[in-house]
Order: C-alpha cells, then sequence, then structure tokens
C-alpha cells in the first residue's frame, strides 16, 4: 500500500483480519454494540415476476460506520455491513461447522479399532487439532478427549484352560472423544456478521463510491485472467527487470485495446438499440460481445497484395458477410478502407 501511494496510485482492499484495527473494532462492537452508528448507503433490489406482476425484491442493504477512522500508516479505514453477507456468514459458518463435526465423528470411529494409529493422548489431540484448525472453528467447538483402561486377559501358560488355569491382566489405553458448540462463541461470531473493513488512500471518493469501485473489483479481476487465457502469457526467461516491465506494459496495453473494443461495440448497440449479435456457435444471441469473438469472426479474412513491375501494388480482401459488414458499421470503420 505504502508503495502504490509513493507512486501516486490509489488502492482499496480489505484490511486483513491480523491487523490490530481489525481487533479493536470488533472488540468495540461486542462489548459496546450501540457505540457504532450505521448509515445507509444504497439498497440493491432485483425483479421477479410473479402472477403477472412485477416485484422488486431487495437483495442486499449496504451501511458505513457513520464514524470514519484512520489506519496506523494514516490511511482511510471504512467499515461497512451488508445484510446479504450476514447470510453468506451465517451459511458458511453453519458448512464449516457441519464438515468438521463429521470429520470427528470419523475419528471417532477409528480411535477403538484394533489397528488403530492413536495410541498416544498427543496424537488424538493433534489430530483434533488439525480438524477444527481445517475449518476455522476452533473457538466455536469445545472437545474433550476422553482416556479409558479396557483391561484384557491373557492365559499366563499355553494348553486348554480349565478352573486353575491363571491368567494375566493387561490394562490397555483407549481414547474416546466428544464435542459441543460454544453458544457463547457462536452469538459472538453472529453479531459480527456481514461487517467487512476496507482500507484506501482514496481521499476524494465518498464511502458509497469506495464500496462500489470494489465491488468492481470481480471485473478487474476477469479481464487480468485473460493474460493466461486469451493471450496465453507463460513463464520465459529475461534478463532484467526493465524487460519484464516492458513485456507486461506491451500486454497491459493489449488488454486496454481489448477493453475499448468492447466497450465502443457495446455502447454501440446500446445507442442502436441492437439486443444481441449471432456471434455463438449455430449463430446463437450474443447480448455482450468479447474481444475474443469479434476476432474470431473476422478470423477468416484474408488480405492479398499483387504487386507487378511498373504498377501501383493492387490489394485484394475477401469479401465480408452482412455480420462482419453490421459489426464494422456499428465500430465506425468504414467498409472500403477495411483491410486497406
Amino acid at each position: 500500500m505504502n508503495y502504490i501511494a509513493r507512486q501516486q496510485g490509489r488502492f482499496i482492499t480489505v484490511l486483513p483480519r491480523s491487523r490490530k484495527e481489525d481487533e479493536q473494532f470488533r472488540r468495540r462492537l461486542l462489548k459496546k454494540p450501540d457505540s457504532v452508528r450505521w448509515d445507509e448507503l444504497y439498497i440493491v433490489t432485483k425483479e421477479i415476476i410473479s402472477k403477472g406482476k412485477v416485484f422488486q425484491q431487495t437483495v442486499d442493504r449496504l451501511s458505513v460506520s457513520a464514524e470514519e477512522m484512520t489506519s496506523k500508516e494514516g490511511y482511510r479505514l471504512l467499515w461497512y455491513h451488508s445484510t446479504k453477507k450476514v447470510d453468506l456468514d451465517s451459511q458458511r459458518r453453519a458448512r464449516q461447522l457441519q464438515r468438521a463435526r463429521q470429520e470427528l465423528m470419523d475419528l471417532r470411529d477409528r480411535l477403538p479399532g484394533p489397528k488403530t494409529r492413536f495410541r498416544e493422548r498427543s496424537k488424538v489431540d493433534v489430530a483434533v487439532e488439525e480438524i477444527l484448525k481445517k475449518y476455522d472453528v476452533e473457538l466455536l467447538l469445545l472437545v474433550d478427549v476422553l482416556e479409558e483402561e479396557k483391561p484384557t486377559y491373557r492365559q499366563a501358560s499355553k494348553g486348554r484352560p480349565s478352573k486353575n488355569t491363571k491368567y494375566v491382566k493387561k490394562v490397555k489405553k483407549q481414547f474416546n472423544i466428544c464435542w459441543s458448540v460454544d453458544a457463547v462463541r457462536l452469538a459472538e461470531a453472529e453479531s459480527l456478521d456481514g461487517i467487512f473493513p476496507l482500507i484506501t488512500n482514496a481521499k476524494p471518493m465518498t464511502a458509497e463510491e469506495v464500496l462500489r469501485a470494489y465491488k468492481r473489483q470481480p471485473i478487474i479481476e476477469k479481464r487480468f485472467s485473460q493474460l493466461k487465457t486469451d493471450f496465453s502469457v507463460a513463464p520465459i526467461y529475461l534478463k532484467s527487470v526493465t524487460r519484464i516491465q516492458a513485456l507486461l506494459a506491451v500486454y497491459f496495453f493489449a488488454l486496454i485495446v481489448q477493453t475499448l473494443l468492447e466497450r465502443e461495440l457495446r455502447q454501440a448497440m446500446e445507442r442502436a438499440k441492437i439486443e444481441s449479435l449471432p456471434l455463438y456457435p449455430e449463430d446463437r444471441a450474443c447480448r455482450r460481445p468479447t474481444t475474443g469473438k469479434i476476432l474470431d469472426l473476422f478470423d477468416g479474412v484474408q488480405r492479398h497484395e499483387l504487386t507487378l513491375p511498373g504498377r501501383e501494388p493492387e490489394v485484394f480482401v475477401t469479401q465480408l458477410s452482412p455480420l462482419q459488414k453490421q459489426i464494422l458499421k456499428l465500430l465506425g470503420i468504414p467498409e472500403k478502407s477495411y483491410g486497406h
């Protein structure tokens, strides 16, 4: 973050849970929930058609803490609350608890087996700890390891047993586990559902603008994922850092061109009131054309140049289809100049 800020860049990201500021705010919310005032930012709705009527259903309500905080570096720290995230956090915790319980049950069934490897309590403790850590429920599940003594008897000497046969008693340790949900910790976790902190150095932006910009992250991530898919960027050996920067700059410019091409075509379709173009296989409708689909459409176009002594070069271009002509028109590219 400091490096981005020093380079005059802007950032918006989630504050890590390991930061002290995160711990302080959550503790405050647990002990004094009334001390935090939430201001509603906006509501996300979706249309639902029922019995021929259109209804608006609330999907999410997003709020921000009225008290804007500052990180130790001096950056803005904003705490948000989402009603949708409340449900998602609760569902995730329920799944994690269920999976942890299932693995604990499997472990309990393995403990008394004749070939069990859990002959020592320390091994049982490690196995339990690994399960709780795997599903991040160390604070929610209370697990007790019970140690039992199981006696076994065998003849002191060989031969057929009789009323005078002596037996040797051997005590074998056997372990069992039981667990329960910590109701207090569970209630505390539920009271913190739906909140998340964003840290940023973008001072002019409002709290709503910061949140909306952050929610565009999946779109940006999807765009950069095309470096590995459409562009097939693979590891190559470069001798200096400047060459690495130059190569990535070229790909970054390619991403910008790709983004602009998609935006220009989609905006032109909106102006022309065209809902879709038949770019998918079997001429199926494509509502949001991508650069890949556009380039695939023009992939079969060929350009030949005939050069004869003492004459101007003559250019021949594959005759364009009606769809290709339509896309060129939407992009503002004259059909006659295409390929020349």
